[in-house]
């Protein structure tokens, strides 16, 4: 069964390729959709104009319900007909068989979607995927409660069952603990409890980063705060991103390694973690993609990957070197066809880290050859940094002390957020001075232009304003940034970095031309220049306004009042012609 949005109402939604062939239950929404209070403005005009199902869809895609048949296998169950487009779904929604996982798991994969979706009105999905790295846009996240539990009335002896939550969001932890509230419930209830969830997320006002959202949820309140707090039925969640992981419960087993792994993510090396269950599996790649922030990971990365995956074949054949993705595998069968890929980590259980983990040599990939292997890293790559003994030393005491393991995860997230910073503040410093001064910037000429990024100017930098000044590492700094400047990461953060940049020149100019005493200076053109200027200052409100440039407040008002006044100053023919708004 797949419960998604309106299929009666207009198709506010268009599902992508490999979704659009489902059929699904549609599930009514109320009549009446009141909003909670809002901060007022534009965000609750916008609000004021959604259409049923457009809430549901800023949310979630689908819902599915994924069973086991015993002539075909996994399946969505649906009403009525089966649809091959639900194949994806369908296998990465279930623990591969020798995983062995009874009794409730969660998980979350991640997969490609098809070139036909539009957003919804009020999405701001639209922006966040036009603005990705191309490695990033397109992909929907799937989030998985199963439940396998024995029941001699069926003929397989168990009950297999997923409830899987399709969102474009990364928002893992809160969308596993929406789950832990709804999976419960529906398997108890079945069908009517996630008609009258769907009913509810259609209530929720559209996700907005840096608000505080209370969602109601089958009874229970969601609220997002900035500390975690639970008080009786009201269920207080932080709005996590995909960083919200457990590093050092994800690392533990491989944490003398922490290092190595964090050079290989910052360089954007083809990556496979090999794990007994996809818990584990996904827990671990979201922690390696998390491990270089606040630098955003810009390649490719599946949490739970399967050999029915649409990019098995791209990913593990031999005629072309690996891409730059990561991926989480529990399949025996990928440690003989993923032997060829230069970098494997080799997870154990992740059982309550109360032991010492034993010191563990970086492998050779020759010695991986099942998915029984011990647990460690294979790879023949020699990092570039001296290992930092001192948070190893530190980790093993906490372990010993039976220091909470928050408190370990948050030594380790801080670790690694000071390295990330102490590596990219080098770059942030060059990448500013490439900035034209503001003096440079006049109101009657093109905004200046960015001076382009020269990498021996940037290592000529280093040997003074290097990372030695933050960081107490030592080791071939030079040599990492040089493999660094070729990698996706940095391609992602230069491209966004350059973006933020130029819109900041086009503010200023914008600022520089409202400053200017208009009225005057038209008094020295003709019509048809009064004209040209008055449509460039309109392209340049329009500009301001969709890329949301970082003006002044009252900047864009300003503008608007020397448009009209330009316009005043016109002939009465012209005035009617420029007053009509222009086409789309």
């Amino acid at each position: 069964m797949a419960l998604q949005g309106p299929e009666e109402l207009g198709e506010q939604v268009e599902e992508p390729e490999d979704l659009d062939d489902q059929d699904a239950s549609s599930i009514s929404p109320a009549e009446e959709i009141t909003l909670p209070p809002g901060p007022g403005g534009e965000e609750d005009a916008e609000e004021a104009l959604l259409l049923p199902w457009d809430r549901f869809s800023a949310w979630l895609h689908c819902i599915c319900v994924v069973g086991f048949d015993l002539e075909l296998g996994q399946a969505v169950e649906v009403r009525q007909r089966e649809s091959p487009g639900k194949t994806s779904i369908c296998y990465l929604s279930f623990p591969d068989s020798n995983s062995g996982c009874l009794g409730d798991t969660q998980f979350c994969f991640r997969f490609r979607q098809g070139s036909n979706r539009k957003s919804s009105l009020g999405c701001f999905l639209e922006t966040t995927d036009r603005d990705a790295p191309p490695c990033l846009k397109g992909h929907y996240y799937g989030y998985v409660y199963f439940r396998q539990v024995r029941d001699k009335s069926l003929k397989r002896g168990y009950f297999q069952k997923s409830l899987v939550l399709i969102s474009k969001l990364p928002y893992v932890t809160f969308f596993h603990s929406l789950l832990k509230i709804m999976a419960p419930e529906y398997f108890e209830k079945q069908e009517p409890c996630l008609e009258a969830a769907c009913n509810d997320i259609d209530r929720w006002p559209t996700p907005h980063p840096g608000r505080i959202l209370t969602l109601p949820i089958m009874g229970v309140v969601i609220k997002h705060l900035l500390v975690c707090v639970c008080v009786c039925v009201l269920v207080s969640i932080v709005l996590p991103t995909i960083h919200e992981v457990d590093l050092f419960r994800c690392f533990y087993p491989v944490f003398f390694h922490i290092q190595m792994l964090w050079e290989l993510v910052l360089l954007g090396e083809a990556l496979v973690v090999m794990a007994p269950s996809p818990a584990e599996s996904s827990d671990t790649v979201l922690a390696l993609v998390s491990c270089i922030s606040p630098l955003r990971y810009c390649s490719d990365f599946r949490p739970y990957f399967t050999i029915h995956d649409s990019e098995f074949k791209e990913y593990t054949t031999r005629t072309q070197a690996p891409p730059s993705v990561i991926l989480g595998v529990t399949n025996p069968f990928f440690a003989k066809t993923l032997q060829h890929w230069p970098h494997i980590i080799r997870i154990g259980d992740m059982k309550q880290a109360g032991e010492m983990a034993k010191q563990m040599k970086v492998k050779k990939l020759k010695n991986l050859k099942t998915l029984d292997s011990k647990p460690g890293v294979y790879t023949a790559y020699k990092p570039y940094l001296n290992k930092d003994e001192e948070i190893i030393k530190q980790l093993q005491k906490g372990v010993q002390q039976k220091r909470p393991s928050a408190a370990q995860n948050a030594i380790l997230r801080r670790y690694f957020l000071e390295l990330t910073q102490s590596f990219i503040i080098p770059l942030e410093r060059y990448v500013a001075s490439l900035m034209p001064l503001q003096k440079s910037i006049s109101p009657w000429k093109s905004p200046p232009q960015l001076r382009p990024f020269i990498q021996q100017d940037f290592m000529k930098t280093l040997e003074k304003a290097g990372p030695q000044l933050t960081s107490r590492l030592k080791g071939d700094w030079i040599g990492l940034y040089r493999h660094f400047l070729k990698s996706p990461n940095f391609d992602g953060w230069f491209r966004s970095r350059r973006k933020e940049m130029t819109q900041k020149l086009e503010a200023l100019h914008l600022e520089a031309l409202c400053e200017e005493d208009l009225e005057k200076r038209i008094q020295q053109h003709t019509e048809v220049e009064t004209v040209d200027l008055v449509l460039k200052l309109k392209d340049k409100l329009s500009q301001a306004e969709r890329e949301q440039l970082p003006v002044r407040p009252g900047t864009l008002a300003k503008l608007r009042a020397h448009i009209e006044a330009v316009i005043l100053a016109l002939p009465e023919d012209l005035q009617g012609i420029l007053h009509k708004p222009s086409s789309p």
